[in-house]
């Protein structure tokens, strides 16, 4: 069982999570401090759960070898690897490219999660997070690619998990991302072709979900790129702000270890 009275978060530096009411959450992200993930069980992307994302395949959808969009969910695991929290540095493989900041859902699982119906999802939810699902821009959904969406610092979470009795509406809210203080994205989980209830019902008939696993409600299209020395920052309406910097190899590899 994964369960949370209230907002769960880790400051770095600290063994475990802490739980705290909203006040205390403020105040301590006020303060400027840094967090680890505060989650610690597998992490599953969605892919392709967006119309827009659809739509702009055009008739890429009805090519060789598919020749149909996708009848279930697409999903992507985020290796343990990439887990980073609010405030971390993350490495930008290749500056030319840059690095697409996705900010999505996550919905956090409460209890063992197999064939549930979607009336009854809900009940399976414990809360939710705001996931920075980051990748190096590549062309390739259907297969995934472990060396553009595994990098290390790829899936940036937090700062807190909110328990769900918090998020009434989880398919209505609002999301941007800021790139330097500017919005230069919005987007809204209204968007998505499955709900959150549908998706973790059509995910759990082909494979179970634990405890304290998260899946991601999937990565709106025409999400922006960031690039070595900018810093972005995820929202989520009901959810704190999630803040990520982006540095260079080189700067990394000055940097004490």
């Amino acid at each position: 069982m994964f369960a949370l009275a209230d907002h769960l978060l880790h400051p770095e530096g600290e063994a475990l999570p802490r739980d705290v009411d909203a006040r205390a959450l403020a105040a301590l992200l006020d303060s400027g401090i840094a967090c680890r993930a505060p989650v610690s069980g597998a992490v599953y992307g969605t892919l392709l759960n967006d119309r827009a994302a659809l739509e702009a395949l055009g008739e890429a959808m009805h090519a060789a070898p598919y020749k149909a969009p996708p009848n279930a969910p697409i999903l992507y695991l985020k290796p343990r690897n990439t887990l980073a929290g609010h405030r971390a540095r993350v490495v930008v493989p290749d500056n030319a490219l840059g690095v697409e900041v996705g900010a999505s859902l996550g919905i956090v699982i409460g209890r063992h999660a197999s064939r549930i119906n979607a009336n009854r999802a809900a009940e399976y939810i414990a809360g939710y997070t705001l996931v920075g699902d980051l990748s190096v821009p590549h062309a390739s959904v259907y297969r995934p690619s472990v060396r553009f969406r595994a990098r290390d610092g790829f899936c940036v979470v937090g700062p807190a998990v909110v328990a769900a009795r918090h998020i009434a509406t989880p398919d209505h809210l609002g999301i941007k991302v800021l790139v330097n203080g500017k919005e230069i994205f919005t987007a809204s989980t209204a968007s998505t072709v499955r709900t959150v209830t549908q998706l973790l019902a059509d995910v759990t008939d082909f494979m179970t979900l634990s405890a304290g696993d998260v899946l991601t409600l999937g990565v709106p299209h025409g999400s922006p790129v960031a690039h070595a020395g900018d810093t972005a920052t995820l929202s989520i309406d009901g959810l704190p702000p999630l803040t990520v910097s982006f540095i260079d190899a080189q700067q990394h590899a000055g940097e004490p270890s």
